[in-house]
């Protein structure tokens, strides 16, 4: 791979600072990767190979690149970082997501002049971001560099329809002028060239390999204006392990840091906290709590209701607010109560993470009185044990049945199988 032409443009009301990648060892289409702002930060906003390089570094490893030659001075930190990180999802997925060579100068000075300490974190307005700003405005006094000054929200990862991410800003606007930060909104497509065929994999590619890195390359264009960047944790630590193994993730608190320069710092917070302590700190914060944003649902989305309330995630967070006393203090969802029957009909456990979620909740739910809920919640918890235990025993019988049929009958009882239900 090839990262070529760094260059700063200005189309209409936005600065925007762009590359083009040019792929070698793939059948994948020339990308003109870029990152855009409005016109007010133009200043803050700069053509930082360190961007671009975290930008490529993962999508290269998952398509089977040899390298990354990037004509430009990189800070040995991120190089050895990147490394590191990668090393991490080789050990993770197997041989076949080798990491790539990185050919690139090393940069042999810091920058000059340095940029003056100030904190930012990234500002979904979700559960785990907001827990992350709470926590800081608790640990660090207003006047400390590590105090966090900016919010930055991202269309083009999670959001990729302008019209929601234009409900989602008027939304957070507010939202930051009560909580004293300065809301950022950057535009990019560093993850939309791959979103539509990651999609029909589940969003695997973004969730287990590449959410910090391209959440990071975002930070390192705003390293005139920032120093240190927070990334949200989605699990906690407990969570962070399956069977005693360390879970594999693409925002992860053995991975994130690696992103850093020596001008720009990656934290990853919150991964002491669980989804329930998360909440608990939001639920006391009066602001905040009626400015929730937790649902995935965006083409749902109309101004002033950023909830439907009706997937699992807003029934999840419904059910803690609920738990905690205050689903009725505020206006982010359309009720405020839950009934039993939404619950079993919308609550379908994924997996550890959410199944934890919802354990949390049982003591809570039960101390207000609502064993109608706790009823519904251990049934699904008993039903995705039973759907998990389904799951190992077909994988035990299935798997060796497939090798079977693939080295002596050459697929043809699985070929034969599909043949008599079709």
């Amino acid at each position: 791979m090839k990262i070529e032409n760094l260059r700063c443009e200005k189309e209409r009301n936005r600065a925007k600072v762009a590359a083009t990648v040019r792929w070698e060892d793939c059948d994948r289409p020339v990308q003109e990767l870029y990152f855009e702002t409005d016109e007010g930060f133009a200043n803050d906003l700069s053509c930082n190979p360190h961007a671009f390089i975290l930008a490529c570094a993962i999508p290269a490893m998952h398509y089977g690149e040899e390298r990354i030659l990037l004509d430009a001075e990189i800070c040995p930190e991120l190089r050895d970082g990147l490394i590191i990180a990668m090393g991490w999802f080789h050990h993770w997925f197997g041989l076949d997501f080798k990491p790539v060579r990185i050919e690139a100068r090393i940069r042999a000075s810091m920058p000059t002049p340095r940029t003056p300490e100030r904190a930012g974190f990234f500002f979904s307005g979700g559960i785990d971001s907001l827990a992350t700003l709470r926590v800081n405005r608790l640990n660090f006094p207003s006047e400390h560099p590590w105090s966090i000054k900016d919010g930055l929200l991202v269309y083009g990862l999670e959001l990729d329809e302008p019209e929601a991410f234009e409900h989602v800003l008027h939304s957070l606007s507010v939202l930051a002028r009560e909580v004293g930060i300065t809301l950022v909104p950057i535009y990019t497509n560093v993850y939309l060239d791959y979103r539509q065929e990651d999609a029909s994999r589940n969003f695997s590619f973004w969730k287990y390999k590449f959410q910090a890195a391209a959440l990071a390359a975002v930070a390192h264009v705003f390293a005139r204006r920032l120093t240190i960047v927070s990334i949200a944790a989605t699990f906690d630590i407990p969570n962070f392990t399956t069977n005693g193994h360390l879970r594999a993730f693409g925002s992860h608190p053995l991975i994130d840091h690696n992103y850093s320069s020596s001008d720009l710092m990656v934290r990853h917070e919150g991964v002491a906290l669980s989804r329930f302590d998360k909440v608990k700190l939001v639920a006391d914060w009066d602001v905040v709590l009626k400015n929730l944003r937790v649902c995935n649902k965006y083409k749902r989305y109309q101004s002033g209701r950023l909830n439907c309330g009706k997937c699992e995630k807003c029934i999840r967070t419904m059910l803690s607010l609920l738990a905690m006393g205050v689903l009725d203090k505020t206006r982010a969802f359309p009720h405020h109560d839950v009934s039993e029957e939404i619950v079993r009909k919308t609550v379908s456990i994924p997996g550890q993470y959410v199944e934890a979620c919802y354990k949390d909740l049982i003591a809570p739910l039960t101390e207000r009185g609502r064993l109608d809920l706790v009823d519904a919640i251990e049934d699904s918890i008993a039903n995705y044990h039973q759907s998990q235990w389904k799951a190992k025993w077909r994988q035990r019988i299935v798997d060796p049945v497939a090798q079977f049929d693939e080295k002596y009958f050459h697929n043809c009882l699985r070929k034969l199988n599909n043949l008599l239900r079709a």
